[in-house]
């Protein structure tokens, strides 16, 4: 089902012969209640059928089909998101088209962070100081406070201005 269908039902209703006479048989009434116009009547009775609205019982009198509705609902609604891990959760919040909005201060968010950050470091890799800053300026303006946390938390090591990676996850996958 379509938002055409969603379109067609709300333009339907949005007539005033054709809602008049949906309001008469949403209350019970008999079509001819509606108005004096029988031409009128009919052609609204013929639209509301088109559109799902209306149809005749086995006794050939007009009824509301009000499931209708609920088909129509059920078509408009939005299918659910898949479930986001936490720290997808908390990636999303800090991570803005690739560049960190700002560096968490509550470590459990900063170490998810990082864990993310490190990632770009090859394992067995050696880096230049230079090159480390430039990687992590494309995470955050301030890249010696990020390359800092990764030192102090394990995920990089140090040696006369030369890095590499000593820890966080390892993507074996390639």
């Amino acid at each position: 089902m379509s938002d055409e269908a969603i379109r067609q039902a709300l333009g339907l209703l949005y007539q005033e012969d054709t809602l008049r006479v949906f309001s008469t048989l949403v209350l019970g009434g008999a079509p001819e209640e509606a108005g004096p116009d029988r031409q009128v009547v009919r052609r609204a009775l013929d639209r509301l059928e088109r559109g799902g609205l209306a149809v005749r019982d086995e006794k050939g009198n007009w009824e509301v089909r009000r499931e209708r509705f609920r088909e129509l609902l059920h078509a408009s609604a939005k299918p659910a998101e898949p479930a986001v891990s936490a720290e997808e959760r908390i990636l999303r919040s800090f991570l803005v088209e690739g560049r960190l909005r700002a560096i968490p201060s509550k470590r459990d968010k900063q170490l998810v962070v990082l864990n993310y950050i490190v990632q770009v470091f090859e394992p067995g890799v050696r880096y230049p100081e230079k090159d480390v800053d430039v990687t992590l300026r494309a995470f955050h303006d301030d890249y010696a406070a990020l390359r800092r946390y990764l030192v102090d938390e394990g995920l990089l090591s140090r040696e006369n201005n030369v890095y590499w990676r000593s820890g966080g996850p390892v993507d074996t996958v390639r």
